[in-house]
């Protein structure tokens, strides 16, 4: 793939913006994501916040990339997703920086977090990679909103797809990331990651620890919105059957006032049970859940499922906090 030509009419997403993102031109647009084709990058460094055959024990080596097609009103990363935080780097950099990771904290994996945009350079980027030796399976950690075109040419550049199932209510989704099309545009975008991949090998394939290939889908319960999750869990069963390796999670935390109240507030327990309970009751074989904490809520900006992308260590790593997997029911 050329690196700058498909930014130049740029239908990366499905949000099919059609700007010309490429920084020279004189008529450039950032679309709707927010960013032009200069590659931005808010973090690199290990992360042990994912799902155990991810993170492993020596955490998922993630490149948090600057910008987002869909941009949540919730977005606990609204520095980088909204407001634009991160540098300006090289692909010649980022590959430096990367192999630095790799051999300095031995992970497991890299780790693309909200690449969609930047798709272009991420297929370099991994054959610069692959060149280099460094044959780490590759992850996509994915939104869910993602062009079936575009997960075409990303099969020969990715191992494991971790999108989210953000919603099954249209009307929520328009709401809340202004695309009313999310459910029906996710659904197909997870069917070709299926197709492509297979489910989770570490959990079609017990022992298979970390993870190597496959997808696992990923839904965070909204406060106030329990009907949108049990929808959206039966959806994915309907669609995928029991075997779908699915990753529950409660880490909902207040980031920006939101219009509606039930947003302002963290995830009720009882709200989680509901959830978690039709979840079992459907028959999911593969489940992570990631139960809330009693009595951790913290106000901002002390949470630590609040990352601080200001800060070196966003994840707080150092003592100011702790990450918290997901708790394997496998």
């Amino acid at each position: 793939m050329n690196l700058i030509e498909p930014y130049r009419n740029c239908v990366l997403c499905p949000r099919q913006c059609r700007v010309n993102r490429t920084a020279n031109d004189a008529d450039a647009w950032p679309g709707i994501c927010g960013q032009t084709d200069h590659l931005r990058v808010a973090y690199v460094g290990p992360h042990f916040g994912e799902e155990p055959p991810i993170t492993g024990s020596n955490g998922s080596g993630t490149i948090f990339f600057t910008g987002c097609s869909l941009k949540c009103a919730y977005c606990q990363n609204h520095q980088i997703s909204h407001d634009g935080l991160g540098r300006e780097v090289s692909l010649k950099g980022l590959v430096k920086k990367v192999a630095e990771m790799v051999e300095h904290d031995q992970v497991h994996n890299i780790n693309f977090v909200t690449p969609d945009h930047f798709l272009p350079h991420v297929f370099h980027l991994v054959s610069l990679l692959r060149r280099r030796g460094i044959d780490l399976p590759v992850v996509y950690n994915l939104s869910g909103y993602q062009s079936v075109e575009a997960l075409a040419s990303a099969e020969d550049y990715v191992d494991i797809y971790l999108p989210d199932f953000k919603y099954s209510d249209p009307s929520l989704a328009a709401t809340l990331s202004k695309c009313r099309d999310y459910p029906a545009v996710a659904l197909e975008a997870i069917a070709v990651m299926v197709r492509q991949k297979g489910f989770l090998d570490a959990v079609s394939s017990p022992g298979t620890l970390p993870a190597k290939k496959g997808v696992l889908v990923r839904h965070l319960v909204l406060p106030g919105k329990v009907a949108n999750s049990i929808n959206a869990l039966t959806s994915l069963f309907i669609e995928f059957g029991p075997g779908l390796p699915l990753s529950l999670m409660s880490q909902y935390h207040p980031v920006l006032h939101q219009k509606d109240e039930d947003l302002n507030r963290p995830l009720h327990e009882e709200e989680f049970d509901q959830v978690y309970s039709h979840a079992m009751e459907l028959g999911f074989e593969h489940l992570f859940v990631q139960f809330p904490e009693k009595g951790t809520y913290q106000p901002l900006p002390t949470s630590q499922f609040l990352p601080d992308f200001e800060s070196p260590d966003p994840f707080h790593k150092d003592g100011k906090g702790a990450e918290v997997n997901p708790e394997s029911l496998l």
